[in-house]
């Protein structure tokens, strides 16, 4: 099938593309929903934190990106969901619509592991559409799955934390590979979802087998949303990126990244 791939640049979509590729899907288009003035919004469908970067994901895969602004809010909060004018689901369907139009596809990628809320509502765009959903990590064992991704070349780093044991200040920017053992620790200790299905962290990736390019981010800054004492909420807000060569070497290294990002060019 012809498929779009709805991609917050986190490990969990971009994964899932790689399962449908794997499954004999063709990927054709890529679609995103960003915020309108803000990094990050409150919503319960969508990540948002790192979308300056979502432009990269054209050029590091060679395929149209269609992306729309939210403007809806999270209105229908129930267990089912019900079309509500003015809900951020809406959103989703105008731009899923759209890709449809232009692109023919048959089926939607889609990176949910846990989310019932977030299943439910993307099948519901998807039923309207006429378009299968395709949730290859639906209900797959957490610690598997994540060993899984970064077996897989998946090369992605954390761009926000919001969970006891997570500090902005050191692990933002940290590779997801170098975290494993550490979020293996938190899972056992403290029951966090080891794949952050609990919003305790979120990533983003920089390099897959899919990409053709990888992205490099040359500056980045710290944001602190919650000075919280116990679980403080922080993310990276990207400035300044690009995409370059698998086989390229980046030559500098910008002194405005965290230490934890040098490693990564």
């Amino acid at each position: 099938m012809k498929v779009v791939a709805l991609i917050s640049g986190g490990k969990d979509s971009c994964y899932n593309m790689m399962q449908c590729v794997s499954a004999g899907h063709r990927i054709v288009a890529l679609a995103n929903l960003r915020p309108a003035d803000t990094d990050e919004l409150d919503s319960y469908m969508y990540q948002t934190v790192g979308h300056q970067a979502i432009e990269l994901y054209a050029e590091a895969m060679d395929l149209p990106l269609y992306r729309r602004t939210i403007q809806g809010s999270s209105l229908d909060t129930g267990r089912n969901y019900n079309q509500t004018e003015g809900d951020e689901v809406e959103d989703l369907y105008e731009l899923l619509k759209l890709v449809k139009e232009k692109e023919s596809v048959d089926a939607v990628s889609v990176g949910a592991i846990l989310s019932d809320y977030q299943r439910v509502r993307v099948e519901n765009v998807c039923l309207r559409l006429g378009l299968q959903p395709l949730a290859y990590l639906w209900r797959q064992d957490q610690e598997s799955l994540l060993s899984a991704m970064i077996s897989s070349d998946l090369r992605a780093i954390l761009i926000k934390v919001a969970a006891y044991g997570l500090d902005p200040e050191k692990h933002l920017g940290k590779p997801l590979a170098d975290m494993e053992p550490y979020l293996k620790q938190l899972s056992e200790k403290y029951g966090v979802h080891i794949c952050g299905e609990g919003g305790e962290y979120e990533t983003f990736t920089l390099d897959c087998p899919l990409f053709k390019r990888k992205i490099v981010i040359d500056a980045a800054e710290t944001v602190i949303h919650s000075a919280d004492a116990f679980a403080p909420v922080g993310y990276l807000r990207f400035t300044a990126m690009h995409t370059e060569s698998k086989d390229a070497r980046t030559l500098s290294r910008s002194r405005y990244l965290p230490s934890s990002l040098h490693s990564l060019l």
